[in-house]
């Protein structure tokens, strides 16, 4: 049996727990999103907050007292435009119920205001990260975390691939539990890498090979194809022999990328947009389309999306397919005219799943670009785990998961 299927099995889930009826519930959720200067939600990582509702809302129905914890970037002290505040406040908004907030993680006034929550009350703790003790996996302020609660639910993806004291070492004290998204998280893909309806194909973008590399060699023997855009194809040309200008290339990988390449299922851009990688949007741009190893872009100029050719042929493969993940964007589909591979790609996703294909979508950047098509609502599942994700999708032992068997 594999880990995955061995952590499912051994797993507790939240559901069986019996009852919940004025329980101090302790839950580590994954808030980790874009905030400005003024500690307010950026972009497009409010889904991170919406995944989480079908758990809070269960504990709510339970009559629970929910106390919520999660960390916010990566706080050298308490900055003010790293607290929870804007967080709670999302929440409540979502919830149409008012969550209390307080400054503070640990101690007296955490405990108190934990002592006076009453049933189906929710409450949001400090940045995690705030306290030193957290990143550093620390037994005693697991310890102090867990004066706070009866019951411990872990429904925080997005960081099961980190060790903390929030995910690992507080499992050891309190009666741990997986929460309704952690627990859909595992079994979607957990699928994937098991039983994917056929054909499978899977879309890589994106910068760095080390991440990406494992999971295309995990599930290179059940896809279909897979299609390489973005820097990890620039990677692959630059390996191959091809001059790719001032095109974003992960240097250190260029013997594996050469290898992976040459296997006949992982699949290169047919053309690409050439452009100045100094111009940002609105800068030059131009169909190239590599014919045999040689120079295809000089610098400053560089490969900065998939090309129209790419789209169209890609197109057939996605519309073949009955199961398709997608993961990292085709370019620098920050600026135009350097979108329309990664937006199209999007589209096309969305446009397959939910019937016809069951189709899968992680990653920040990723979900970025499909909210911008305004499609993300018919894509099947939107994992909220990047690296967790793929790290998952490696097979790799994720600490937060592991703790909860």
């Amino acid at each position: 049996m594999n880990f995955e299927l061995k952590t499912w099995v051994y797993m507790k889930l939240l559901k069986q727990i019996k009852d919940l009826n004025n329980k101090r519930v302790l839950v580590r959720v994954d808030f980790n999103v874009a905030l400005d200067k003024d500690g307010q939600i950026l972009g497009d990582e409010a889904y991170k907050i919406s995944a989480t509702l079908p758990t809070i809302k269960y504990l709510i129905n339970k009559k629970a007292k929910i106390v919520l914890m999660t960390h916010i970037g990566r706080p050298k002290n308490h900055e003010k435009n790293l607290r929870t505040n804007a967080v709670a406040e999302y929440l409540a908004g979502l919830l149409k119920k008012p969550v209390k907030k307080i400054d503070a993680v640990i101690g007296p006034v955490a405990q108190k205001a934990v002592e006076a929550l009453k049933a189906g009350e929710v409450l949001m703790l400090e940045n995690l990260r705030f306290e030193i003790g957290e990143e550093k996996n620390d037994p005693k302020f697991a310890q102090e975390l867990a004066k706070l609660g009866e019951v411990y639910i872990n429904d925080g993806f997005g960081m099961a691939h980190r060790v903390a004291a929030s995910n690992v070492a507080i499992t050891k004290l309190l009666p741990s539990y997986a929460g309704l998204l952690l627990a859909e998280e595992i079994k979607v893909l957990t699928k994937l890498k098991s039983n994917p309806k056929k054909p499978f194909l899977v879309i890589m973008g994106g910068v760095k090979f080390e991440t990406k590399l494992p999971v295309i060699q995990k599930l290179l023997p059940k896809a279909g194809a897979i299609l390489l855009g973005g820097a990890l194809a620039n990677t692959c040309l630059k390996a191959l022999g091809y001059g790719v200008g001032d095109s974003l290339v992960d240097n250190d990988y260029l013997a594996v990328a050469k290898k992976i390449a040459q296997n006949k299922k992982i699949l290169l851009p047919l053309d690409f947009i050439g452009g100045d990688t100094n111009g940002g949007a609105g800068g030059y741009h131009h169909v190239i389309k590599p014919a045999k190893p040689g120079k295809l872009i000089a610098a400053p100029g560089g490969l900065l999306d998939i090309g129209p050719a790419t789209v169209a042929e890609w197109a057939k493969l996605i519309k073949k397919s009955k199961t398709i993940v997608w993961n990292g964007p085709m370019g620098a589909f920050e600026d135009r005219p350097y979108d329309h591979g990664t937006l199209s790609i999007g589209r096309l996703v969305a446009s397959r799943a939910k019937g016809p294909a069951y189709g899968v979508v992680g990653g920040g950047e990723t979900v970025a670009a499909l909210r911008r098509t305004k499609m993300q609502e018919y894509i099947d599942f939107i994992s909220t785990g990047g690296g967790a994700m793929l790290e998952f999708l490696a097979g790799k032992r994720l600490p937060g998961i592991v703790s909860l068997k």
